[in-house]
């Protein structure tokens, strides 16, 4: 007995070790490779119903977050290092990670009722709003400065990536200016500046829209998803055009790695919604 919650222990660790991917790489969630691995439902009706069983899930769910701890001062300092060196390229091949994961999105968005014109009003609306609004974001709103502020606002969007499987917070953060500062202090165990922060945005938002979520999407399933689809379109246009991508310097060869790597990001894409699709 005593071996088999020691490997319960191990596999939820893992697990979050996986998870942490979706609040690092643009284009990947962290709610589908929640669901992939089995606990989305769960973690999601923990989150919106946080004092039922509390003690059972919260020790459930310990390995998971400590997990995602690790995962993420592990994978920060390599990605931050690709970014610096291979902006352009590893940009182009998230966009693709993005498109990739659309299908599947698509084929989410109907899974209860057909598509209607409202719909599709709701998916072009937020693409071009939400486009306009990201591009123009700074002087609507002035910059988000990489402080203490800022990533609270981190991590209530990354928290929004757990509630709602398929939407990926980081390309939202490269557009707002957070990501390069955010996996900085990852890199480091910036307990104080960054991961503390980040700590109160997500609890945050998990307190005040679980349970919104869960109705909205019980409720309104297609008009959210449709909306989301619009979003995520809009946000990876941003993330491959200046300034998010600086394009000094750029060659036929950058171009020929950045066109293998959109590709390659495709696959990859494609193939994490198809584990969805297989293990939710």
């Amino acid at each position: 007995m005593k071996k088999r919650i020691e490997e319960g222990v191990l596999s939820r660790f893992l697990k979050g070790v996986i998870i942490a991917l979706g609040f690092i790489l643009p284009g990947v969630s962290g709610g589908v490779l929640a669901a992939i691995l089995g606990i989305y439902e769960k973690l999601l009706s923990f989150m919106a119903h946080l004092t039922k069983d509390f003690k059972e899930n919260f020790l459930f769910f310990l390995p998971v977050g400590i997990g995602g701890i690790v995962g993420i001062g592990l994978l920060s300092k390599p990605l931050e290092w690709l970014l610096e060196n291979y902006q352009v390229i590893v940009l182009w091949g998230f966009a693709g990670a993005i498109i990739g994961t659309l299908p599947s999105l698509m084929k989410e968005s109907v899974k209860y009722k057909r598509r209607d014109t409202v719909d599709r009003i709701w998916l072009f609306g937020s693409l071009i709003v939400g486009f306009l609004f990201l591009y123009f974001m700074d002087n609507i709103l002035g910059t988000i400065p990489p402080n203490f502020f800022g990533f609270i606002i981190a991590g209530g969007l990354i928290a929004l990536g757990v509630l709602v499987p398929g939407l990926s917070p980081s390309n939202l953060l490269l557009v707002l200016g957070l990501y390069d500062s955010m996996l900085n202090g990852f890199k480091n165990f910036d307990l104080v500046g960054v991961f503390l922060p980040i700590a109160i945005g997500g609890i945050l938002v998990i307190i005040l829209l679980s349970k919104f979520i869960e109705w909205i999407l019980h409720n309104f399933h297609s008009r959210m998803y449709h909306f989301i689809i619009g979003i995520v379109i809009a946000s990876t246009l941003l993330i491959i055009l200046p300034p998010v991508a600086n394009y000094t310097g750029f060659t036929l060869q950058t171009g020929i790695y950045s066109f293998i790597l959109f590709i390659l990001g495709l696959l990859l894409g494609a193939w994490m919604s198809t584990l969805e699709e297989k293990y939710k």
